[in-house]
């Protein structure tokens, strides 16, 4: 009867590796689209190409890196199961707007970064929920203007980075809820140092110096110092296309006739691209490649699948003479 015990053995050992590969071909260590680390709870999709985010992500993952691949919009529910996520990173991508709510959920989220990307505007609210950020990154956007109170709940941010954006001025009060912030980016932005909403942003400058770092790099367009503007400076009202105020038809209609392909794109630095070291470009790539498993975890997975047989006909074998 020895025979038939070894046997079972062998069956419960294969279904265990079994069922491990399975796992693993879901998380794809096995060379496939994402890399994860069970120890870290982290998950690498960065470089990958990809237009989607991969529905296959572990729920109880804590950092999730989805930098240099295609991504141009976001469900509103994309991060909803991610509750114990405390970094992410949507670096170099192609996103033009975020959902309302899409970070909802992230409640235990510590680093936010959205650089070099589209985003023209914020919605409002969109941090509000995100109240043990330290780190949040906007910069080399398209930001023309910023919501309202969309800082507010942010009293533990440290870092802010607004550079090479397209800002002339930011709401009253906007930054008055950061009072944990000690570095902030600024510039470059087309500050308009004309307008008498820049003298909010002049006067925290000058209230915060020598307290929070990069403050006083700030310059206007005609470079002179944001901190340094005065009142007399900046007398006229401000009119921007943002703005609920009337604009002349002519100004509707040459807005309406540019052509995006006029506006220059902003340089990306060498170092942001670090992460393409080692990587070559597939020669193929699939069309649903969150769901695909590599040749290697497929071979894998039918060995297994060819033990487990063999060991259960083993069985039966023995069962039959005993």
């Amino acid at each position: 009867m020895m025979g038939p015990v070894l046997a079972a053995c062998l069956l419960i050992i294969l279904s265990t590796a079994w069922i491990s590969q399975a796992n693993g071909a879901t998380c794809k260590k096995d060379g496939g689209v994402c890399t994860c680390n069970d120890n870290t709870k982290s998950v690498d999709c960065s470089g990958k190409r990809l237009t989607a985010i991969p529905s296959n992500i572990p729920t109880d993952t804590d950092r999730l890196e989805l930098d240099l691949n295609k991504l141009s919009s976001l469900p509103s529910k994309a991060f909803q199961s991610f509750t114990k996520l405390t970094f992410l990173s949507l670096n170099n991508n192609q996103l033009q707007t975020l959902p309302e709510g899409v970070f909802d959920q992230l409640v235990n989220l510590d680093k936010l970064y959205l650089q070099y990307n589209e985003l023209k505007s914020l919605p409002s609210g969109i941090f509000d929920k995100l109240t043990k950020l330290t780190d949040l990154r906007l910069g080399y956007n398209k930001l023309q203007s910023l919501p309202n109170g969309v800082f507010d709940k942010l009293t533990e941010l440290k870092t802010l980075y607004l550079s090479t954006n397209q800002l002339r001025s930011v709401p009253q009060g906007v930054f008055d809820s950061l009072s944990s912030l000690s570095t902030i980016s600024l510039d470059p932005n087309p500050w308009d140092c004309s307008c008498n909403d820049i003298l909010y942003l002049s006067k925290w400058i000058r209230e915060k110096e020598g307290k929070v770092n990069g403050i006083e790099s700030a310059t206007c367009v005609n470079k002179k110092a944001v901190l340094d503007v005065t009142e007399e400076e900046a007398a006229e009202d401000c009119v921007y296309p943002n703005t609920t105020t009337a604009i002349p038809t002519t100004i509707i209609t040459t807005l309406a006739s540019s052509n995006d392909d006029d506006i220059p794109e902003l340089p990306v630095p060498q170092e942001n691209f670090q992460k393409f070291l080692g990587y070559q470009e597939p020669d193929h790539l699939p069309t649903q490649p969150q769901c695909l498993m590599s040749i290697s975890g497929y071979l894998g997975l039918m060995m297994s699948l060819v033990l487990t047989s063999a060991a259960i006909l083993y069985v039966i074998h023995f069962l039959k003479k005993a």
